[in-house]
């Protein structure tokens, strides 16, 4: 390398170390702290489920110019390893869609982006738009400015919102941590404690051709009737029951008609159920398959739910943390799943899921976070993994 150019990456690695992250192009007026800066850079690339590696880069060339040893592992997780008192994780990946990235005012209260009414940020506040702002770019960047200010461990994963194939190795290819925060949008001033597991299954049955105007039932039609018991079995009895603490049922799709040789009538349906804490897996597919007149379901390994003490030592220094920024604490509970429910099956340690973001505007066409947002969330988890070290 020649001197200059050597002098010249030594000059941006100490900048960088000093807090002025330095990246190529120009940014926005209101990007101007490095998570900012970051951020802008991230959700500038596409980076869906499969095609995450530019970001990958992005990330690695981050810790890089941060004075950290970081690589991209067999996966394509970014992997960032350092002190294991806390393990700050998100996922690299996102959902399919191009909006337009840009920085702009929040609105004043009475007039809201179309086409969702969600209050996001302060009136003037500057707001970040992008696919992946919240869900979970935002997190993702909270995590690893939080990594290289406090030296804990860091790992950015992939292909969560398809298979979650980037934890999986991780967990696979590492020890336990100390503790975990998984990165996912609760708020900077929320937790998330607990998620409902998962259990997806694919029905399949066949029946004779014949004509249509015949009264007997065809496949297409047993794969309805039984996802139709399926939804009754678990319909709760009381109507008050919070959503978290039922099983909700989804089809997500379904194929069917004559097959090839035009003897038969095909079908295969894909279902998910939506587990609470309170019911095992278990329980649910054979109540599932108790509907069965005909047809078979065939079991994906199921994603086990998780609810985590809101008393450990963790879930206590985020609580300090958040009121000493001013904020007003919120436990939660999700209804979805996430990383989290793998790292809780296979590790014994403490976690929690936390980022800035408002989960009503993941996988939205108006996904935005505003900028002062994530400045508190970087804040606020700095804090708790000093206190952890």
């Amino acid at each position: 390398m020649a001197a200059g150019k050597e002098r010249e990456s030594d000059e941006r690695a100490d900048a960088d170390r000093a807090g002025d992250v330095v990246a190529g192009g120009g940014y926005p007026a209101a990007c101007d702290t490095p998570a900012r800066k970051l951020l802008y850079d991230m959700v500038s690339i596409p980076s869906p489920s499969g095609e995450e590696e530019r970001a990958a880069e992005r990330l690695v060339d981050f810790f890089e110019a941060n004075g950290r040893e970081a690589w991209i592992d067999d996966a394509g997780n970014v992997r960032a390893p350092a002190n294991d008192a806390v393990l700050l994780t998100s996922h690299v990946d996102t959902v399919p869609g191009d909006i337009p990235v840009e920085v702009r005012p929040a609105p004043p209260e009475d007039e809201l982006p179309e086409p969702s009414d969600v209050r996001v940020g302060d009136p003037g506040d500057p707001v970040l738009w992008g696919r992946g702002a919240v869900d979970a770019t935002g997190p993702l960047v909270t995590m690893a400015v939080a990594a290289v200010k406090t030296g804990v461990s860091f790992a950015g994963v992939v292909r969560e919102e398809v298979d979650s194939g980037g934890a999986r190795h991780l967990i696979d290819d590492r020890d336990a941590p100390d503790a975990v925060v998984n990165g996912e949008p609760s708020g900077w001033q929320g937790i998330t404690l607990g998620y409902r597991g998962l259990l997806e299954g694919t029905y399949v049955n066949t029946s004779e051709s014949g004509h249509s105007s015949r009264p007997e039932p065809n496949a297409i039609q047993h794969a309805i009737d039984w996802w139709h018991g399926v939804e009754e079995t678990f319909t709760p009895e009381d109507s008050d029951t919070a959503v978290f603490d039922q099983v909700t049922t989804k089809p997500i799709s379904i194929d069917g008609g004559l097959s090839d040789d035009g003897l038969a009538v095909e079908t295969t349906m894909e279902v998910q159920l939506r587990i609470p804490p309170s019911r095992p897996a278990d329980e649910i597919h054979e109540l599932a398959e108790a509907e069965l007149s005909t047809g078979s379901v065939h079991w994906g390994d199921p994603m086990p739910p998780v609810m985590e003490s809101p008393r450990t030592d963790l879930a206590r220094a985020f609580r300090v943390a958040i009121r000493a920024a001013d904020g007003d604490v919120r436990l939660l509970r999700k209804t979805g799943t996430s990383d989290m429910n793998l790292f809780a099956a296979a590790w014994d340690c403490p976690m929690v899921t936390y980022g800035p973001g408002n989960s009503d505007l993941d996988h939205a066409p108006d996904e935005r976070l505003p900028l002062p947002e994530l400045d508190r969330a970087v804040t606020v988890l700095t804090e708790v993994c000093r206190k952890r070290l």
